[in-house]
């Protein structure tokens, strides 16, 4: 909180550059920018998101997958997907989603790879305090202070690699480091179990924090220097939008994992403990729900589902390294001017 309300009062008193073109004040007509909001587009985009999310977080859990709950959802989802992306083909630049813009490939390869990393990122911020709740005892507080390794060394990274860019003048060294330390991280993660010591789950986080610092913000930098200017404001905009999607659309499937890896394995390890009496005690309440007798084969069975969500967070940084490769070797330093040559005098005879 001090941090932020310093920084905040920074933003407040600094001042905003203009923009790469200015156009002349029109007067403000409301038809003309409900129009432009494409709210069609949204009301058919926002079902369709809706009802795939519910699919995977009801599927296995409080349905089955083949219930006609989930597979109408997930029918539900691909039919208005199909048919919000025929209403952005007719729409052209004036959609919510612009298609045009799809085809560029660092655009594109951009949106990807923010959306795997954001991905894998928020599957171990979300899932490692339910491990060191669960598995290790630790309250609410003290498991985010065992996340701080993490949290500290991408800050401490990602000021590192903007300073580094700068001087190289390359980003995609660093977006693929960023993919392949993270996945290191993450299977590395997959191996804790009730007795992994504090030297350890230290350093696996500090590997992925480093990872994630040294190219989180790199599709940003990419779309910052490689995007026609006219277009930068909606790119940035849908790059946010695939970050944030990402991170929802994978930690539902990361829930659905853990759900049913945890229900298979408490079959394994404590098979008289019923799955939903677990799960609805919670990370917390785990402790408390079962016996004594049968509690560390409880846990067992709750860290090898953790486990089990880990190898999703390690597959969606695999996929960010891949997907950078997109964006290309480009350079973002400026070019440097080339002196004009001098014409010598032509000798007077």
């Amino acid at each position: 909180m001090p941090i932020g309300g310093v920084v905040a009062v920074v933003l407040f008193f600094s001042s905003v550059p203009a923009g790469p073109e200015k156009t002349e004040t029109k007067k403000f007509n409301f038809g003309v920018f409900l129009r432009s909001l494409d709210l069609a587009g949204f009301a058919l985009f926002a079902p369709a998101i809706i009802q795939l999310l519910l699919a995977l977080q009801w599927g296995g859990t409080k349905y089955a997958w083949s219930s006609p709950t989930v597979i109408g959802l997930f029918c539900g989802g691909a039919a208005t997907i199909l048919v919000f992306l025929t209403w952005e083909y007719f729409k052209g630049d004036d959609a919510m989603i612009p298609l045009s813009m799809i085809r560029n490939r660092i655009f594109s390869s951009s949106c990807m790879t923010v959306f795997f990393t954001f991905a894998s990122m928020l599957i171990v911020n979300y899932f490692l305090p339910i491990y060191f709740q669960a598995v290790r005892g630790a309250t609410p507080t003290m498991s985010g202070v065992d996340l701080l390794p993490s949290i500290i060394s991408q800050m401490i990274f990602a000021i590192v690699s903007g300073i580094a860019v700068r001087k190289v003048g390359y980003f995609l060294p660093f977006s693929i480091a960023c993919g392949i330390l993270t996945a290191i991280s993450c299977g590395l993660l997959s191996m804790l179990g009730r007795d992994t010591s504090m030297a350890k789950w230290i350093g696996y986080q500090i590997l992925g924090g480093v990872g994630r610092g040294l190219g989180i913000q790199m599709p940003i930098i990419a779309i910052q220097n490689l995007i026609p200017k006219k277009q930068a404001s909606v790119a940035m905009s849908l790059l946010i939008f695939s970050q944030t999607f990402g991170g929802a659309l994978f930690l539902a499937l990361s829930q659905t994992v853990f759900n049913t890896g945890l229900t298979s394995a408490l079959k394994q390890y404590a098979p008289d403990v019923s799955a939903q009496t677990v799960l609805a005690a919670g990370a917390t309440g785990v402790r408390g729900a079962v016996s004594d007798a049968v509690l560390p084969h409880v846990l067992q069975a709750y860290t090898v589902a953790i486990n089990h969500v880990f190898y999703l967070g390690a597959g969606a940084a695999a996929g960010a390294a891949l997907a950078c490769v997109g964006m290309g070797m480009h350079s973002i330093k400026p070019a440097k001017a080339v002196p004009a040559a001098t014409v010598p005098e032509k000798e007077v005879v």
